[in-house]
């Protein structure tokens, strides 16, 4: 599933071929997502200049001067840039046309994506204005996590996942920084002193700045072929259940923290 940096890499991977191109057409090949798409949006936008493309959490944001495209990529979902005249395959449900002659498709086999159109500040959304900071931010410290956190006793890994405390940290990049700065995802997120607080937005910067890093040196969303796939990565613990940790060589656990999957080293997390 895209997290954030994935959906990041997206954004800077096609936002210079999208901000101040003028939007010939959008069309859409499905009602339905995992929401219904807005009718009309073709006659809407059509014309429109895209301004920016922005990211808040996992939901990227067209600001098109009439209003703003919010697209959220779901459990399988990939933007890509291709020529306008290219064929379209299965899983392309939605495209947005632009005066350079590229179309940018929404290719999403699970369709669990979504795309919604706001005319009203789009951070004021109500999908977007009760998300946290954005992780990659100053607003994201060992002050702020540490006071959201109290009396909290919810395990870490989950506090973390919650977008209302910080932006964007899925389950793959959660248990990541915690084997990043050492702590057990079990740990009760409100029993963290303000040190550790430190250790946990240290790791969480480094394992998603990283990430980005990564992604950026090897993707390429432009005329990209009909199988795109997300960045390769070496992780440390996730989806590595009895594998030897590459730190100590002990088996990693899979544990289970509600119904989701939690991977860990119970040598180097404690």
């Amino acid at each position: 599933m895209p997290e954030l940096p994935e959906v990041e890499v997206t954004r800077l991977g096609i936002k210079d071929h999208l901000t101040g191109a003028r939007i010939a057409s959008i069309a859409l090949h499905i009602p339905k997502l995992r929401n219904m798409v807005p009718e009309g949006l073709s006659e809407i936008l059509a014309g429109q200049t895209i301004r920016s493309l922005e990211r808040r959490g996992k939901y990227l944001i067209l600001d098109c001067g009439s209003g703003a495209l919010l697209l959220h990529l779901g459990m399988t979902g990939h933007l890509r840039l291709v020529p306008a005249t290219s064929g379209r395959g299965p899983h392309d449900h939605f495209e947005l046309l632009v005066d350079s002659g590229l179309a940018l498709r929404l290719n999403d086999p699970r369709r669990f994506g979504s795309i919604h159109f706001t005319t009203s500040d789009p951070l004021q959304h109500p999908l977007l204005r009760k998300i946290g900071p954005e992780p990659l931010t100053t607003a994201f410290d060992a002050h702020y996590l540490y006071y959201a956190s109290r009396r909290r006793t919810v395990a870490l890994q989950r506090f973390l996942m919650d977008s209302a405390v910080v932006a964007g940290i899925g389950n793959i990049y959660a248990a990541e920084s915690l084997f990043r700065c050492r702590l057990h995802p079990e740990t009760a997120a409100g029993e963290l002193p303000q040190a550790e607080c430190a250790k946990v937005v240290a790791a969480i910067k480094e394992t998603l700045a990283v990430s980005i890093a990564t992604g950026r040196s090897s993707m390429d969303f432009l005329c990209a072929g009909e199988k795109l796939a997300y960045f390769p990565q070496q992780l440390y613990v996730y989806g590595r259940e009895g594998l030897p940790c590459r730190e100590c060589g002990a088996p990693i656990i899979r544990g289970r923290l509600g119904n989701r999957s939690t991977f860990f080293c119970a040598v180097c997390q404690r």
